[in-house]
């Protein structure tokens, strides 16, 4: 049995790194092998971005705590004192197991089920939901840790490519290929951008749930696996134009989140005014119509399609799909910023807060705040 499971899993292994697939006809992986001074890409190379991602989840942990936290005080950020939930294992099953937002007749069915009154049980569910919520200081943290992180790639991706010349002729990219030597300064942006998607992947479970959570999830798999077939396939040098360009419009959309929470809204404006000029002209204009048209262009001018040219091209567009909805969110976004009501990342929750919760559901029923409302009212933003 453990022979038969042995064969298989060699079956598999010689499938999956059949030469056709990864390469272009009549090359092997035999030929990428290194030889007179050229340096290749190993799928070895990879297993050390699970290392580094683990260790970038370590550096994380004291940077929160030892610089992001000491400059949110500095910013006149504060944790906001939340009112707790009382116990209650009626209101708690339902919540876990129905609705986070009970309506007018589950309100009034629950008020009966606990003989409390239904403003007791609304109030019992904001109070539950904003437990539930990220403090704004957690919010401000991480968006700390990925600005300072995006940032210092930029920089280090430009540094990289600044001499090279298919950072300006994108023809350079296929030239020789895929017989072009890996340089130790691809090899280093290549793994810690990797390492880094990596650990947003893993810490996505306790990071800030967002609405486009589903999708955050879709680009961080889809990266992850761009960047590990662009290495094995020597794809390296169109991988960085990849990286730079996404990098160039990340880190101010962090550092607008950074002054938002702080409260410094003229600077978050200016920032994601900024950042959305950016994000359409890299996302909108420059990704698809130089580097997409670039990889699905030019390399049949040398050599016939195969397997994984098409992958890789496919895998681009399911990032461009990503920046097309990326894009209506900030447009609309900017819609709201023209009429001044920007107010935060549209794709937040914003808490609930009890003052004005109470005021805006007594003025739905027509009661005052002191009457006894019976509709279910919540913000989200």
């Amino acid at each position: 049995m453990s022979k038969l499971a042995s064969r298989m899993l060699q079956t598999l292994n010689d499938w999956f790194w059949w030469d056709h697939l990864w390469l272009p006809r009549n090359l092997t992986w035999d030929d990428l092998k290194d030889r007179e001074g050229i340096v290749y890409a190993k799928v070895s190379h990879l297993y050390i971005t699970i290392f580094y991602a683990l260790l970038l989840m370590i550096a994380r942990r004291f940077f929160e705590r030892y610089v992001a936290t000491p400059l949110a005080k500095i910013m006149g950020i504060k944790e906001k004192v939340r009112l707790k939930a009382s116990q209650n294992s009626v209101f708690e099953n339902f919540f876990i197991s129905f609705s986070k937002h009970p309506n007018k007749s589950q309100l009034e069915g629950l008020s009966k089920k606990s003989n409390c009154s239904v403003r007791m049980v609304e109030r019992w569910f904001r109070r539950r939901r904003n437990q539930d919520r990220p403090s704004l200081l957690k919010k401000f943290r991480e968006a700390f840790w990925r600005c300072t992180f995006y940032l210092l790639a930029f920089i280090g991706g430009i540094a990289v490519l600044i001499d090279k010349p298919w950072f300006y002729d994108t023809w350079e990219v296929w030239v020789g290929y895929p017989k072009q030597s890996l340089l130790p300064s691809q090899y280093w942006y290549y793994v810690i951008e990797l390492s880094f998607y990596w650990s947003l992947l893993f810490s996505v479970a306790s990071d800030v749930k967002r609405k486009d959570f589903q999708e955050q999830i879709i680009h961080h798999l889809a990266t992850i696996i761009l960047l590990s077939f662009s290495w094995c396939a020597n794809y390296i040098r169109v991988g960085t134009l990849v990286m730079v360009v996404h990098d160039s419009s990340d880190f101010l959309l962090e550092s607008a989140k950074m002054f938002n929470y702080a409260g410094w809204k003229s600077l978050c404006n200016a920032i994601f005014v900024v950042f959305a000029a950016v994000f359409i002209i890299t996302r909108l204009i420059i990704f698809p119509f130089w580097i997409i048209h670039c990889t699905w262009v030019y390399p049949v001018l040398y050599f016939p399609p195969f397997f994984g040219y098409y992958f890789f091209n496919v895998m681009l567009l399911v990032l461009q799909l990503l920046h097309i909805f990326w894009a209506f969110l900030i447009l609309r976004m900017f819609a709201k910023f023209l009429y001044s009501k920007l107010d935060g990342d549209d794709r937040s929750d914003k808490e609930e807060s009890e003052e004005s919760e109470d005021v805006s559901t007594a003025m739905k029923n027509g009661t005052g705040v002191r009457g006894s409302p019976s509709a279910n009212s919540h913000h989200t933003h």
